[in-house]
């Protein structure tokens, strides 16, 4: 029997190794276990007929049924919370975002032989995934959100994370009186960042922004791979241009970059103008790309020249850096609990008291606009 006080997760992948790698993974996290590991979608539903995961990790690609067949079909007629997990290709990220159009609440990528380093931060990724898959409300076929776990059941035990490194390992920290040669320019930049559920929710704040808009840098945590067709598919859609940031491009009007995967995005002002920087470094916040590095950076070179948004996400990155993003003058917007996938990161930068205001996802947009304009 599954431990009521543990997360449990459900693996469906045709790979023996994926399978024993991923489980080795799972178990090795703090509240939770892998209750059931199948080889296609036929052995899940007949696992799903004995007991309900609270999470399941689905393979996109299989020869019996496909990832996102299975899903469509789980959508319907046992929604749950699913986890993609797709290689690292054009057609897998392809397929993966198909997903989450159809429901999936997140995307991991398919473990493989890598360094200890590399497979360290892997394993993070995977836990704080399941984590917030265990507390996301997700989209079911129907259009309306679900909420995860069922009310009958217990909330998972707290997390005691980890020493995480804050972001002075990757920008110095500003200095008392660091904003205050910042002058006020008719460039403006807005900064957002998000994590689960933010796919969407970068979507519908982007479908809202006009041709001519102000330059936007975005951290949306994803694995390298992923945010160079994530950024291709907004790009085909909507009414600014879209792409994965490269070092030293330039921020520009009606233009949107999208921090890369594995790599931190920092702002840099180059005379009156700004370009990005991308960079390594170690995970800041649990993450790189961090938001809390992102939000610094634009702090310490745009100020109150600035516009910061924070979208749906489990955890708090974002929140320390995005109170130092309204003390350089900037004018910060955070997405209310009810239109959250998961009310973590804005929770935590409103506590920080780093907001002025809570709006609605559709609001967002419109909002900021009318605040820059103003």
């Amino acid at each position: 029997m599954p431990d009521p006080s543990k997360i449990s997760v459900m693996i469906v992948d045709d790979s023996p190794t994926a399978r024993r790698i991923l489980t080795d993974i799972v178990n090795r996290g703090q509240n939770m276990e892998v209750t059931a590991a199948v080889a296609d979608p036929f052995e899940a539903v007949a696992q799903l007929k004995q007991q309900t995961p609270d999470v399941m990790i689905l393979d996109v690609q299989m020869p019996r049924m496909d990832g996102i067949t299975f899903l469509k079909k789980l959508m319907v007629q046992h929604p749950l919370p699913v986890i993609m997990c797709s290689s690292l290709t054009e057609e897998g990220s392809k397929t993966s975002f198909e997903c989450l159009e159809n429901g999936a609440v997140e995307i991991i990528a398919k473990p493989r032989a890598a360094t200890k380093e590399v497979m360290h931060e892997l394993e993070l990724r995977i836990h704080d995934v399941i984590r917030s898959a265990a507390v996301a409300r997700f989209r079911s076929r129907s259009g309306s959100l679900v909420s995860s776990r069922s009310e009958q059941k217990a909330p998972p035990p707290a997390f005691v994370p980890r020493a995480k490194l804050s972001p002075d390992e990757v920008i110095p920290p500003p200095r008392l009186d660091g904003y205050r040669n910042i002058p006020v320019t008719a460039q403006k930049v807005i900064a957002v960042g998000a994590s689960t559920g933010g796919t969407d929710a970068i979507k519908v704040f982007l479908d809202s922004m006009p041709e001519n808009c102000p330059g936007i840098v975005v951290v949306q945590h994803m694995p390298e791979g992923f945010t160079a067709s994530f950024a291709n598919r907004l790009n085909a859609t909507c009414k600014v241009r879209v792409r994965e940031a490269r070092n030293g491009d330039l921020v520009e009007p009606g233009l949107v970059l999208i921090a890369p995967g594995s790599h931190h995005m920092t702002l840099r002002r180059a005379g009156s103008r700004y370009t990005v920087e991308v960079k390594n470094g170690p995970l800041v916040s649990r993450h790189r790309p961090s938001v809390d590095v992102l939000f610094r950076s634009v702090a310490l070179s745009a100020g109150r020249n600035a516009v910061g948004v924070i979208l749906t996400g489990m955890g708090d990155d974002g929140a320390i850096c995005m109170k130092e993003l309204r003390d350089s003058g900037a004018y910060n917007f955070a997405q209310d609990r009810d239109s959250c996938v998961v009310f973590g990161m804005p929770n935590e930068a409103i506590k920080h008291g780093g907001v002025h205001e809570t709006l609605p996802l559709e609001k967002i947009g419109p909002r900021v606009l009318a605040k820059i304009q103003g």
